[in-house]
């Protein structure tokens, strides 16, 4: 035999040698699997049996790659939410055991993509692919661990900023009638945190695919989507989809403001989130309450707000705003789920259909509107020309209310109404334009000391614009302390006073102006 057959003869020796090594040290291993079976499906639910250790919100799969999630687990039956369409399963079909509760793939990677509650992407391009997951179901943050609600997180719309601030860390209700503006509040809002280092979260809750593609579009086209995350469950999606999606959205803001970054979300809205918790309740025969919705409706909505919180520095000082949005019906606030959104939040923006009719965009109804933080989430120069604001502005309408019946008004009330009017016309603003800090600032002041008074009503946004063109010419010092910490000081104020005066002169009537101000610019 040549030397290279032996040596080939040799290696099948030892290999056959190995092989009968193995097959006499191996040792079978029995391992059990639970699998159980569907017994009765509908919309959105499914009752199995079978699996006698599932755990409550434990995921199931389904044939097909398919999930669903433990809600109600009784003694002889379990009964699942299903994350998928229905019609795709059958029963007698089988299920299997995860051994995980839901979760979500969460990262810097999830920045200007549009996905779903399992982190699926809708919006054309390849999958996410993250390193680190969050389960959706988390607990809110111990009160040790909070921080007081102290940096304004601004809106870019004079009325909220000025009369309503929000501070970051802060949960500020929007609620109204059907087509009143409430999105466009919050997407504003959304536009207004480019450059301010905070990271936006947007959940549309059984919204329509167009309405939701509109919104994205807005975004990418205002260079938004750069700092957002969009989080979608449509319409015609599972309920248990839609039931999570916005637990899922606050874990992937919630990853974020654990980095200590500041991040705002938008949940809108949870009128649809309760309808679908509603639905699922009944469909797994649990007892209804007030309005047919199930005991624990408050508590949905409850443990996911209190997740919204500003951290503490030893914990990364990082914040989580959110902007819940409410769709009343025939402006009942007092209805069960706006009532119990009030009662969760630090306050609400509430939009009048009535202002909506008359133009007066946006439509915020500031005798209903609260903000239970108020002026500690305001900058000193702003609070200090914000302070009286609502006041005057609460005034001016009850004033303008008797003015209606025709009454004989005497001078102080007429001058009280047009101010008032004046103050309105200011609050005024165009959708996806929002306006920066300093120059609310400047616009304030100009109408705190009556200088709007002598232009006419029509003029009064060719006087902001105009005011904004001048605050170029205001020194940087003063410029700078308009956006600090820093009271403005008594000559701070007389020199945005003396170039507001001069920035409105040429907008006066004719016959009332005087010569043109030795101060102005």
């Amino acid at each position: 035999m040549s030397e290279p057959a032996g040596a080939l003869m040799t290696a099948v020796d030892s290999a056959f040698d190995g092989l009968r090594d193995a097959c006499a040290s191996y040792a079978p291993k029995l391992q059990t699997e639970e699998i159980g079976i569907i017994t009765s499906l509908s919309t959105g639910m499914a009752t199995i049996s079978g699996l006698p250790n599932l755990g409550n919100e434990e995921l199931v799969r389904f044939s097909g790659d398919r999930l669903g999630m433990a809600f109600n687990v009784d003694e002889d039956e379990v009964g699942l939410i299903l994350l998928c369409e229905y019609q795709d399963l059958h029963v007698g079909d089988e299920v299997r055991r995860t051994g995980r509760v839901m979760d979500i793939g969460v990262g810097t990677t999830l920045l200007g993509r549009v996905i779903d509650a399992l982190g699926r992407p809708i919006d054309g391009k390849p999958p996410v692919i993250t390193e680190h997951r969050l389960p959706v179901e988390r607990p809110a943050p111990a009160i040790m661990d909070r921080a007081a609600v102290s940096v304004p997180l601004q809106t870019g719309l004079k009325v909220v900023d000025a009369m309503i601030p929000i501070g970051r860390g802060q949960r500020e209700l929007i609620l109204g009638d059907r087509q009143t503006g409430k999105t466009a509040i919050a997407i504003d809002t959304i536009l207004n945190q480019r450059g301010q280092n905070v990271i936006c979260v947007y959940c549309a809750i059984g919204q329509r695919a167009s309405s939701v593609a509109k919104v994205v579009a807005n975004l990418q086209e205002k260079g938004a989507m750069e700092y957002t995350v969009v989080i979608v469950a449509e319409g015609n999606d599972a309920p248990g989809l839609v039931y999570v999606t916005p637990y899922a959205a606050t874990s992937i803001a919630e990853y974020f403001m654990e980095q200590g970054r500041d991040v705002l979300i938008v949940y809108d809205d949870l009128t649809q989130h309760a309808q679908a918790y509603r639905e699922l309740s009944l469909l797994l025969r649990r007892p209804p309450g007030r309005e047919a919705y199930p005991g624990d409706i408050f508590y949905i909505h409850s443990r996911m707000l209190e997740r919204s919180t500003h951290l503490i520095k030893e914990l990364g000082g990082g914040s989580l705003t959110a902007l819940p949005i409410i769709e009343t019906d025939a402006q009942d606030i007092s209805a069960y789920i706006p009532t119990n959104l009030i009662s969760i939040t630090d306050g609400q923006v509430y939009l009048s259909p009535t202002l909506f009719e008359l133009g007066v965009l946006p439509a915020v109804d500031v005798a209903q509107s609260v903000s239970r933080v108020g002026s500690q989430a305001q900058k000193p120069a702003y609070r200090a020309v914000a302070k009286d604001l609502k006041l005057a502005y609460s005034q001016f309408e009850e004033l303008e209310t008797f003015a209606k019946f025709g009454t004989h008004l005497d001078e102080a009330t007429r001058k009280t109404i047009d101010h008032g009017q004046r103050i309105r016309a200011c609050l005024k603003q165009p959708e996806s334009k929002p306006v920066p800090v300093a120059e609310q600032i400047v616009v304030l002041i100009a109408l705190q000391a009556g200088l709007f008074d002598q232009v006419p009503l029509d003029k009064v946004p060719d006087g902001e614009v105009a005011l904004q063109k001048a605050l170029s010419t205001l020194p940087k010092d003063i410029a700078t302390r308009l956006l600090s910490e820093d009271k403005l000081s008594d000559g701070d104020h007389k020199a945005i006073i003396d170039l507001a005066t001069a920035a409105l002169f040429s907008l006066q009537p004719k016959k009332d102006a005087g010569p043109p101000p030795k101060g102005g610019a």
